[in-house]
């Protein structure tokens, strides 16, 4: 499928969870004109701890340079997680390549967005990294569970995958209140900047919705929803979950 842009965030490379071979499949059926990595494709703070790279994250890398020489403008926003970057921004890698920490898009409709990874609206990652760091702890061990449960579910004969994470994520109180107060936040800065609409990352949790009258747009991750959001050529963004494909 050919679409005007694609934007993707959250692959965390570097980490065991990183869905690679989702990322793959989707980037062989899926071709842009543009390509945006919202943040977090490169998961520093994981490599800190433990070095894990195997052949299919050099894979994606390869991948999206050579979507980059074959003339499909790719532009990478950083993250907190691949904040190590940010030193060096604004930074340009020939012609298709480009490395920042936000950018304006504007839309086949003439819209104006700001893409931005999110990490600078929240506020524990910001003034308390620590806290941040340890939730990061957090979320890997719920991700070693989830594979836990998926398997004694799989000999159980229950083939549909459950995800311990997503329903903390989803259901817990203090979880949906931080989201909440995420999207309203970045919605206030895009309306205050006078943005039609703000495309983000950061919390794995893919939305298109409209928060007030700025259009809020999420890309979701590929660590377990394998989520994109894609502009189509007739000037209308969608979520593409490449998991029900």
């Amino acid at each position: 499928m050919k679409y005007k842009s694609i934007f993707i965030s959250d692959v965390h490379l570097g980490t065991k969870h990183s869905n690679t071979k989702m990322l793959l499949d989707f980037f062989k059926h899926n071709d842009s004109e543009n390509l945006f990595l919202v943040g977090d494709i490169i998961d520093g703070w994981a490599i800190k701890r433990k070095f894990i790279w195997p052949q299919t994250h050099s894979d994606v890398i390869q991948k999206i340079l050579k979507k980059a020489r074959k003339g499909c403008k790719v532009t990478f926003i950083t993250g907190n997680h691949d904040e190590f970057l940010r030193p060096f921004v604004p930074l340009i890698l020939g012609d298709s390549l480009d490395i920042k920490n936000e950018l304006e898009y504007k839309s086949l409709k003439g819209k104006k967005y700001l893409v931005t990874h999110g990490d600078f609206f929240d506020s524990i990652t910001m003034t308390k990294k620590w806290l941040a760091i340890l939730g990061d702890y957090g979320y890997d061990l719920l991700l070693n569970v989830n594979q836990v449960l998926n398997y004694f579910r799989n000999r159980l004969g229950i083939k549909s995958r459950w995800s311990l994470s997503k329903y903390v994520k989803d259901n817990v109180k203090s979880s949906v209140s931080f989201i909440t107060d995420f999207e309203d936040t970045l919605a206030n800065h895009a309306k205050h900047k006078q943005y039609d609409g703000i495309i983000c990352g950061h919390i794995h949790k893919a939305e298109i919705r409209n928060i007030d009258t700025i259009e809020y747009l999420n890309c979701g991750d590929w660590v377990e929803s394998c989520t994109a959001v894609v502009e189509t050529f007739e000037g209308e963004f969608k979520i593409i979950n490449w998991l029900e494909k």
